[in-house]
């Protein structure tokens, strides 16, 4: 909600945080996440006496984990950079998973924070020395873009401009600005002037060099078996659209890792060159792999085992290469996100936004009639192999429609058939990659992506913060919601009754830590002991957690809990009403297998 404001303060900055929110809403930040905390006390009083609770509006928070993850959430959606502010140095160790989970995801979060003043004879005894430290950007520097502390209040304005223009220079990422209490409160008496934000943008995407464009055109036009691997090239909506016109100009098969991975969705599911589900088959046999903003290309380039969890690579010796990406720009030392190291014969350190027209521009002045009839017949042939997939996924389906617990592909088909005539939004969760199996997706910003730190905890405050972003829209959002993600952060589910954020959360209730429990099985077999014994440790049981008891607690609606198939439809058909009608959040927990 806004607030009053005086009419002195609206004309003018009177303390160093007064300039902190001038400098927000010049960037046309929305939203700030916090958990409130009294080294910002100063800001926190601006956002709202001076700032008027409005660009920014302060979304509440009950832990700092959910603060950055619905900025987290909310960039993802959006493309543009939300604030969480954190509270010293024990708001920062809290707000530490989700700020590493915003690095691995290459998202820009503006991360601020305070600390006791670093003026020493002005620190209160215990509680300002044990939550200051020197300096607190120290704690989460091996996995921001950049951190500062600005030893004054006219230093504030090129200390946050600087860390939104790096935190929004590709590769994007989070950045932690820190801010001295006491420079928070100090009284202005002279006018700091705010610059041109326009002339501190970040740079343009980039390009790749035109002799390696011509060289990976020709590769493309030549190749006899080529492969498309996409993974985050979902990010930029314009980049799937230039996608879809090279891969139907040069019959390209594409697996889009993105959709049913961690990254951002690639490539309209119902087209007939999307070929995700065959990646075996094609790997093995290509001649070429053209890589889009794939950061663990040797992951992308190997088949696993569902069961066992071993993995084969599989793309042959003489097969080429080529892959865009701009990892290399992005890699620190601390954490190896980074992932193996590859063997490529083309690399280029580009935007694939910009890359792929190109290449379609030059692929079609190679393109001979004869050649183009070839790949005509190879449109055909990959064609058919989606259209079995697809028959394939929906026999399976078939197969265990009215399986006990309620099985993964009849969730997902049920939540299908009550959203497929909205504008829907999937915050996160695929089911194992049923949604994307069964559903249509025709439009990038209709699954938000996983969560490539996995650190649990993410689902549900990433969630908010993409719904806070398309309720604008009025979109459908939906959150298939594991439920031992959920219990990191239980208490999202208060942030969004209180700010009624319109979200559909759909609990994937399988009532255990399944993927520790399947590796326990594992190691199990392998020792020749006591499967069963996988349990223990891992089992959400005795007792069962009541999710519909929990959300109502928090002021959220829920239907009861659902345990037969045939309650599914209406259990979802209500709750949607409620997300719809009332612009509110809702929730359905639904116990499930866990494949």
């Amino acid at each position: 909600m806004s607030t009053k404001q005086s009419g002195s303060s609206r004309l003018k900055p009177q303390y160093g945080s007064d300039l902190i929110v001038d400098l927000i809403k010049a960037m046309e930040i929305e939203y700030v996440a916090f958990n409130p905390g009294s080294t910002f006390r100063g800001l926190h009083d601006s956002i709202v006496n001076y700032g008027g609770n409005k660009s920014p509006e302060v979304i509440t928070c009950c832990h700092e984990e959910i603060s950055v993850a619905i900025a987290h959430g909310y960039a993802k959606a959006s493309g543009r950079p939300m604030v969480a502010i954190v509270h010293d140095v024990v708001g920062l160790q809290h707000a530490t998973m989700a700020i590493y989970n915003a690095w691995c995801d290459r998202v820009p979060v503006l991360v601020l924070g305070g600390c006791a003043p670093m003026d020493s004879v002005k620190r209160r005894p215990w509680i300002d020395w044990v939550h200051t430290a020197l300096v607190q950007g120290n704690l989460v520097r091996d996995f921001v873009k950049w951190d500062d502390q600005p030893a004054s209040v006219e230093a504030f304005p090129e200390s946050l401009i600087r860390a939104l223009r790096v935190a929004t220079t590709d590769p994007e990422g989070p950045v932690y600005v820190c801010f001295d209490y006491d420079l928070q409160e100090q009284p202005l008496n002279h006018p700091i002037a705010l610059p041109d934000l326009s002339r501190y943008a970040p740079p343009r995407p980039i390009q790749a060099d035109s002799e390696s464009l011509r060289q990976a055109a020709e590769m493309l036009v030549n190749a006899n078996a080529p492969v498309v691997v996409a993974d985050v090239l979902g990010k930029n909506h314009e980049a799937v659209d230039a996608l879809v016109n090279l891969a139907e100009l040069l019959a390209l098969p594409v697996i889009d890792k993105g959709g049913s991975h961690q990254g951002r969705p690639c490539f309209p599911n119902n087209h007939p060159l999307d070929l995700t589900g065959a990646e075996g088959e094609l790997l093995s046999k290509t001649d070429l792999v053209l890589a889009l903003d794939v950061d663990d290309l040797y992951g992308g380039l190997v088949v696993s085992d569902p069961k066992t969890r071993a993995f084969k690579y599989v793309v042959p010796e003489s097969a080429k290469i080529i892959h865009v990406n701009k990892g290399d720009l992005f890699i620190r030392s601390w954490a190896t996100d980074y992932q193996r190291l590859t063997a490529v014969d083309l690399p280029l350190a580009a935007d694939s936004g910009v890359v792929l027209p190109a290449l379609k521009e030059l692929a079609q002045k190679l393109l001979k009639p004869e050649r183009a009839a070839e790949m005509q017949e190879r449109y055909q042939s990959l064609k058919a192999r989606h259209d079995a997939l697809r028959a394939q996924w929906q026999e399976e389906t078939d197969k265990k429609w009215d399986e006990l617990p309620i099985s993964s592909p009849r969730l997902a088909a049920e939540v299908w058939s009550v959203i497929k005539d909205e504008d829907w939004v999937l915050t996160r969760g695929t089911l194992h990659g049923w949604a994307r199996k069964l559903w249509e997706w025709n439009k990038p910003y209709q699954y938000v992506g996983g969560c490539p730190g996995a650190g649990l905890g993410y689902g549900l405050g990433a969630s908010l913060g993409a719904a806070l972003f398309h309720k604008r829209w009025d979109r459908l959002c939906i959150d298939l919601q594991s439920d031992g993600d959920l219990l990191f952060t239980p208490s999202a589910l208060w942030t969004a009754a209180h700010h009624q954020i319109p979200l559909l959360i759909v609990i994937w209730n399988n009532r255990s830590y399944y993927n520790s429990e399947h590796h326990q099985a594992l190691i199990a077999k392998l020792r020749n002991r006591p499967v069963e014994n996988s349990v223990i440790g891992t089992r959400l049981e005795d007792p069962v957690v009541d999710y519909t008891q929990l959300a109502r607690s928090f002021g959220v609606y829920a239907e009861d809990t659902v345990h037969k198939p045939e309650q599914l439809g209406p259990a979802l058909k209500a709750a949607i009403r409620v997300v719809k009608e009332d612009k509110k959040p809702a929730l359905v927990d639904v116990w499930a297998q866990s494949r």
